[in-house]
């Protein structure tokens, strides 16, 4: 099918643009287009389109389990893995493989997709990785998705833990994980990324880790995964997701460390709605963010994403898997609300997210697959601050997710 997308505002530009499609790519990007035989036309009535949402840090293996068997009370990190720990062990391929589903239209509605999700592989049984490797296959076509092996319990710490890593690598995951800060000395700690590096190098896979999620200013496993990134020459296929210890570094090691930030090219995941969640839950007052130094690493040239974390689980309560929450919170939470950083926030889950996933053909330019979502606002501005909802997702052309404008009437 062939389309043409009229009289729209592509990534907050001032000018309407028209959108013509063929073959499922992107073909002509310019205004005044005429539409020729065969096209399906669509009028965009000056609306805002971007490059689709995506999904750079959830766990869809949890997804839609709060509260089962029981709820994480003391909303702390800990907890909540003490009470994944014991869903787990009820855990089926049809279970795991229906919510992740259920999740993944979720997001799908809300404009998502690409998705880069973690998979706890501290199970014997690998049971939710089998699930969602085959997920995967069965959305090909519509949703993009990444699967890290993660290891929730550690590597070093939990039994066979190295030998159910490579298990997981031999499965056919895209990233290899690691969770420095939960293993239980900082020895297993170094060790544990030296693993990770050999096996993503090995299998020649990408890296997303759980670095220093954690309150402790001491947890240091940021330097180490750091340096093994430069010295492989591999920054730009490795993530540090949360980071949030270093939200507790004084200044005077943070700037020692952001030299070897960039020398190293590493990305970076911030979840800022459940990082201000489990975070600084043993502070009284003053009582930490525990958010990552988003606008620091930004503006020092370094990739960073946001992604939603969990989506109703033992870590987050709540959770829908829009995108423009997380973004909305990230912003107040770390002071980035400048008009500017306003403007191009929606990069955090579009282009910097892509970057995080090592995407190519990406974006909305001609030559690229016409993968794009329409928004019922005029900029990102209105977008984000109104909410405005996903009219329209369409993937290479052809329309995945579909919604009419809202109606809204004051009666005075």
């Amino acid at each position: 099918m062939n389309l043409l997308i009229k009289n729209v505002r592509i990534e907050n530009a001032p000018q309407l643009t028209d959108i013509r499609i063929k073959d499922g790519k992107f073909a002509q990007l310019e205004g005044g287009l005429e539409a020729q035989a065969g096209e399906q036309i669509v009028d965009g009535g000056g609306r805002l389109v971007l490059p689709p949402y995506i999904e750079s840090h959830v766990h869809l293996d949890s997804a839609l389990t709060s509260g089962q068997p029981r709820y994480n009370e003391s909303g702390t990190l800990f907890e909540g893995i003490e009470v994944w720990s014991e869903r787990k062990k009820s855990l089926t391929y049809a279970d795991a493989h229906e919510r992740a589903l259920a999740a993944i239209r979720q997001q799908a509605s809300f404009g998502v997709q690409y998705v880069r999700t973690h998979v706890d592989v501290t199970d014997p049984e690998l049971t939710a990785l089998r699930a969602l490797i085959d997920l995967r296959e069965e959305i090909a076509d519509t949703i993009t998705l990444q699967i890290v092996a993660f290891p929730q319990e550690g590597i070093e710490s939990f039994p066979n833990g190295r030998q159910l890593m490579r298990r997981a690598a031999q499965m056919g995951v895209n990233c290899i994980g690691a969770i420095p800060h939960f293993e239980f000395t900082r020895e297993y700690s170094v060790s544990s990324l030296n693993y990770a590096v050999e096996l993503a190098q090995e299998f020649d896979l990408l890296m997303d880790v759980h670095c220093d999620e954690i309150d402790d200013e001491a947890s240091r496993g940021l330097e180490t995964l750091a340096t093994r990134a430069l010295e492989a020459g591999i920054g730009e296929r490795v993530t540090a997701s949360h980071t949030t210890a270093m939200h507790s570094y004084n200044n005077a090691y943070f700037i020692r460390l952001l030299r070897l930030l960039k020398l190293s090219g590493l990305n970076f995941v911030s979840n800022p709605l459940v990082n201000t969640h489990l975070q600084g839950r043993m502070d009284t007052y003053p009582k930490r963010r525990g958010v990552t130094r988003v606008k620091e690493l930004t503006d020092a040239g370094i990739n960073v994403s946001f992604g939603q974390d969990d989506i109703e689980d033992p870590w987050n309560p709540m959770g829908t898997g829009n995108l423009r929450d997380v973004v909305f919170n990230g912003l107040y939470t770390t002071q980035m609300m400048s008009r500017s950083e306003i403007l191009n926030s929606y990069k955090f889950i579009t282009h910097n997210a892509a970057r995080t996933l090592h995407l190519s053909d990406y974006g909305i330019q001609v030559g690229n697959s016409a993968n794009f979502i329409m928004l019922d606002a005029p900029d990102w501005f209105h977008a984000l601050s109104f909410g405005a909802p996903v009219l329209g997702s369409w993937r290479a052309g052809k329309q995945i997710y579909s919604a009419t404008p809202s109606q809204r009437e004051v009666k005075f």
